[in-house]
């Protein structure tokens, strides 16, 4: 497989830091500073995906954009800027930009709007029963694709209510376990809607302390609080004409709720430290992964802020009651990473396909991913077995552990193991969990909620990994 492309135009201390991870992933990174520079890459390596800051020295974005009007065969382009404001994100998206983005970038959000591999030859019937597939409505520069994969009876219900009230206004509240696809669903919506071509806000309300999350939501003036150095423009305003996601909403503090409240039946709020009022238009996607009713009875989550936002509730079916939806989502996350990682198609035995269906799935969706990626790097040629998935010693054969003792007994002698599947079965299990924690942070970008919730564990197991760790000397 040949490696897609992406060009970062941007200062290189700023953008780097993604370079590994978007390698490991099968992806080629290409840097800019300048208009000439930028064109010249295009020309030659015909990237498949460009992020640009709105303006550096020898470069505006403006004028980038209007080359591409003009350039047939040019590729997506999304802004990307650490503050930015409503005004420049709907100026651009008007100019032909695909997105408009706010730092930080994260390889779980790149990795949604890459373009598909187009083939090079005509493509082989697929092996796989039809798939629940969305494509979002809009037109001009908007052409990622969102898919939402399955055939059981409780996703095809929670899909034809989304397609029915997507193109409203209502607010959504999304509901189900972690990891059963919420802000796949999210995006969907605002992709189907016809504000499509305007921006799309999430923020995560459990992941910031009760003052940070009022200033990221809203807004500051500067001089509001200390280390208010100058204004800042919240999540509401960038999403201005757009679509915001507020995740996790059942963990927003109380005082919080009433503003946001204000916001849902007014349309307006004050900047923190603020006396004007901001007048937004923006439709409001929530999610939450615990049962809100309950929530509101403890009284830590107000009863009409939750009327407010269940206009349309979305309830997401956990992945065990899915039935051969496990199957069907297996087998397509194993092509995405062995083409991923330009591996050839691996089949899974009779016992995996019997472990998958058998498996009680906690982590949902997000776990079956996870595994599925694990998988692809350990069978190397395939097939793909039960022990691939490394998820307890009882899925060693007798003939596994004879064939590993073996390996070990080469790798004793000085001989190389004889397979790449075999030399990463002799790793310890403890160095291959060590591996998969670091790599979720990498993925994350430090985020250790979101870390825990890609491997399926708490915070709290995270954090006492990562201190094992230290005391061995890793910097974590």
């Amino acid at each position: 497989m040949t490696a897609r492309t992406v060009l970062f135009i941007a200062e290189p201390q700023s953008v780097t830091a993604i370079f590994p991870t978007l390698q490991k992933a099968g992806l080629q990174a290409g840097l800019a500073d300048n208009l000439n520079g930028a064109l010249g890459f295009i020309k030659k390596s015909r990237p498949c995906l460009v992020f640009c800051r709105p303006r550096l020295q020898g470069f505006d974005a403006r004028a980038f954009l209007a080359k591409g009007a003009e350039t047939p065969g040019f590729p997506p382009v999304i802004i990307f800027s650490a503050s930015g404001n409503a005004e420049q994100a709907t100026e651009f998206l008007e100019l032909g930009a695909r997105d408009y983005w706010i730092e930080p970038l994260a390889w779980e959000k790149i990795q949604l709007v890459l373009p598909e591999d187009e083939p090079e030859s005509e493509p082989e019937p697929a092996p796989c029963p039809p798939k629940v597939q969305s494509v979002p409505a809009g037109s001009g520069s908007h052409q990622g694709r969102f898919q939402i994969i399955g055939r059981h009876t409780a996703v095809l219900r929670v899909l034809a209510l989304a397609k029915q009230v997507a193109g409203s206004k209502a607010t959504v509240l999304i509901s189900g376990e972690s990891g059963t696809g919420k802000e796949m669903f999210a995006r969907y919506l605002h992709h189907n809607s016809d504000r499509a071509d305007k921006p799309f806000v999430a923020i995560n309300c459990a992941a910031l302390p009760e003052h940070l999350l009022e200033s990221e939501l809203f807004g500051h003036e500067k001089g509001a609080f200390t280390g208010a150095i100058q204004r800042k423009l919240g999540k509401f305003e960038l999403a201005d004409g757009g679509t915001i996601l507020l995740d996790e909403i059942t963990e927003m503090d109380l005082g919080l709720q009433a503003k946001l409240l204000r916001v849902l039946q007014e349309s307006e709020f004050d900047r923190v430290g603020g006396v004007d009022t901001v007048k937004v238009d923006i439709r409001v996607l929530a999610t939450t992964n615990r049962r809100i009713e309950d929530t509101v009875k403890e009284g830590k989550f107000r009863q009409d802020l939750y009327y407010r936002l269940n206009v349309i509730p979305l309830v997401l079916p956990a992945l065990k009651d899915r039935g051969d939806d496990v199957l069907l989502l297996a087998e397509y996350f194993t092509n995405k990473f062995t083409a991923a990682y330009g591996l050839g198609r691996l089949a899974f035995t009779d016992e995996a396909k019997k472990w998958l269906m058998d498996y009680d799935w906690p982590g949902n969706v997000r776990e079956l991913q996870n595994l599925m990626e694990r998988a692809v790097l350990l069978a190397g040629q395939g097939p793909i077995r039960p022990r691939h998935f490394l998820m307890g010693d009882e899925q060693w054969t007798p003939d596994d552990l004879s064939a590993i003792d073996a390996d070990q007994q080469a790798a004793c002698e000085g001989a190389p193991p004889s397979t790449p599947d075999e030399a990463v079965s002799v790793m310890p299990l403890h160095e291959m969990e060590k591996r998969l924690i670091l790599k979720s942070l990498e993925e994350t970008t430090g985020n250790r909620t979101r870390a825990a919730e890609l491997l399926g564990i708490s915070v709290r197991t995270l954090r006492n990994k990562l201190n094992e760790y230290k005391k061995q000397g890793l910097d974590v």
